[in-house]
């Protein structure tokens, strides 16, 4: 296990470049559209660009991998969104960022696709789980350091821009030195999304209002900590504890989903991070730490949505169609991620900051309705029945879904019918 893991750390380490990069840049981008006076509707439509990119980018990205190869497709990648991250000081407008976070959001998703198919195919059924835990871990710490690289130097200038392209683009050379053998890529498969609403309608739904969450809060909380005055490294400390709540959260609320119903706990689950987003609107602006740590406490709860959601509905799926259904819920976590920085940037730019709070507040309270009106909608399991909780990455391309360990342990009987 030990050679396998040292034999995938260059992937790991490109990983581990890539979203450090990626995750700065977002945070640099925020708080530099807010110190420029944008209107917060424009920068909400340039931060969904790059979502609508990755979408595209995780659907169409794999024709480039297979005409050209691996390591080749992974340095146009690489060097499309590094090109990108240093154009951004150079014209701040409008139309120009918003071509440029789509450009990013392709590239961004096709770097992953292919690191991402090389780890699928190295995986054997003893080792899958051990290296899917490794890969997330890799990418949730990642992200958490890419935050706190936000208060290095001011995004009024060059700087956080260059290093952002620096790591974006070093992520290329750990790849580009692995003798491991390039796999094939194939299409990820799908189930059709009505399919998965029969069997649970909470599950489909809980994807999408979790995109939705987590886009805006990556997108636009930086943008909310430059219009309440909040520095730059306030920032960065306010950014990097959601990302690493998420780590922290996701065992402990997997765990208690094995042992109830796991309607009630996303019900249970998004009641209570509406009243934690609540707690952060209204007693976040007394003091910072407040609003780190209850700002941490609804983002560790609302990652956590989107596994418990997918384990949700993979409890109701036969083995072959846990796959499948994956990359299903990964495309509504897509849709949501597109809808998010939208919706959170026009109610800022109606009611002012505390509009970010709210209205993800208001998304997380709607969610908790549709859960307690749905709680005995869909194909009724047993707890008993149910499988154990295993964490699921939604920020990636969907061939990530076959490194879930859960496929082999799911049994290939149907599921049960509705009484």
């Amino acid at each position: 296990m030990r050679g396998m893991m040292l034999s995938l750390s260059a992937l790991l380490g490109s990983v581990a470049l890539l979203v450090s990069g990626n995750t700065l840049l977002m945070s640099v981008l925020g708080v530099r559209l807010g110190l420029e006076g944008i209107d917060p509707t424009s920068i909400g439509w340039i931060m969904s660009c790059y979502a609508v990119g990755f979408v595209f980018g995780s659907l169409h990205s794999y024709r480039i991998i297979e005409r050209v190869g691996h390591i080749r497709a992974f340095a146009t990648f690489a060097g499309l969104a590094s090109i990108a991250a240093l154009m951004h000081p150079l014209i701040v407008d409008i139309a120009f960022w918003s071509i440029l976070r789509l450009v990013s959001g392709i590239s961004v998703a096709g770097m992953l696709l292919a690191i991402e198919s090389w780890l699928s195919t190295r995986a054997s059924n003893d080792s899958r789980a051990t290296l899917f835990a490794g890969y997330q871990m890799c990418f949730y710490l990642s992200a958490t350091c890419g935050q706190l690289l936000l208060g290095l130097s001011s995004p009024t200038t060059f700087e956080p821009f260059n290093l952002a392209g620096m790591l974006l683009v070093a992520a290329l050379v750990p790849l580009a030195l692995t003798r491991l053998p390039a796999p094939a890529i194939e299409p990820a498969g799908r189930l059709p999304l009505g399919a998965l609403y029969r069997l649970s309608p909470l599950g489909p739904v809980t994807c999408v209002a979790s995109g939705i969450v987590i886009s805006a809060f990556g997108s636009m909380g930086p943008v909310y900590g430059t219009l309440t005055g909040l520095d730059l490294d306030s920032i960065a400390r306010f950014m990097a504890a959601g990302v690493l709540a998420a780590v922290v959260f996701a065992w402990p609320l997997g765990r208690l989903s094995d042992r109830m119903d796991r309607r009630r706990m996303l019900l249970l689950m998004s009641l209570a991070g509406c009243a934690f987003c609540a707690a952060a609107a209204t007693l976040g602006t007394t003091a910072p730490w407040l609003l780190i740590v209850f700002s941490a406490c609804f983002m560790g709860i609302s990652a956590a949505l989107y596994p418990v959601a997918v384990a949700l509905i993979n409890d109701r799926l036969q083995q072959a169609e846990v796959v499948p259904a994956s990359a299903t819920l990964l495309l509504g976590f897509g849709i949501g991620s597109c809808l998010g920085p939208l919706l959170i940037a026009a109610l800022i730019d109606l009611v002012g900051p505390g509009g970010f709070f709210w209205g993800i507040t208001s998304v997380l309270a709607l969610l908790s309705a549709y859960a307690a009106q749905n709680q005995h909608e869909g194909l009724d399991i047993t707890v008993a029945a149910q499988e154990t909780f295993a964490t699921a990455l939604p920020e990636t391309a969907p061939v990530i879904a076959e490194l879930d360990p859960r496929p082999d342990v799911y049994s290939t009987e149907s599921p049960p019918e509705q009484p």
